[in-house]
């Protein structure tokens, strides 16, 4: 599992692109999940999602190498991926959410005396 990794990091610097393991699809020994997790370790960057279920997403100690693992109601593992990529998908903001998000910042603005909407001290990416 740890050369397929590799491959698919050396892949990814070379091309961009990602890949996806599902552990759950994979036939394992009994304990070699818990082995490859182990030699994966834990990073820097770690978060906790709710979202139709509980999820747990973390980097692991190889950068660009990351753990998701979905949890349901009563905390049981229920899908666990590795994914090699520079910023799992599942954290990404939806651009529906983000449009929530802005109507709902412009609401509060018209409801908050003496702010200007134009008014801004954010930098943008260009």
């Amino acid at each position: 599992m740890l050369h397929e990794i590799r491959h698919a990091l050396r892949t990814l610097l070379e091309t961009g692109n990602g890949s996806i393991i599902d552990l759950r699809s994979i036939p394992l020994a009994p304990g070699e999940e818990d082995t490859i997790l182990d030699a994966l370790g834990c990073g820097e960057v770690h978060a906790k999602l709710n979202a139709l279920g509980p999820s747990e997403i973390y980097e692991t100690r190889f950068s660009g190498v990351w753990m998701v693992t979905h949890y349901n109601a009563e905390n049981d593992v229920i899908s666990r991926f590795i994914e090699i990529t520079r910023f799992p998908n599942i954290l990404e903001s939806q651009r529906e959410d983000m449009t929530t998000s802005l109507d709902a910042l412009e609401a509060l603005l018209d409801t908050t005396p003496g702010s200007d909407k134009t008014e801004t001290h954010a930098e943008t990416n260009t």
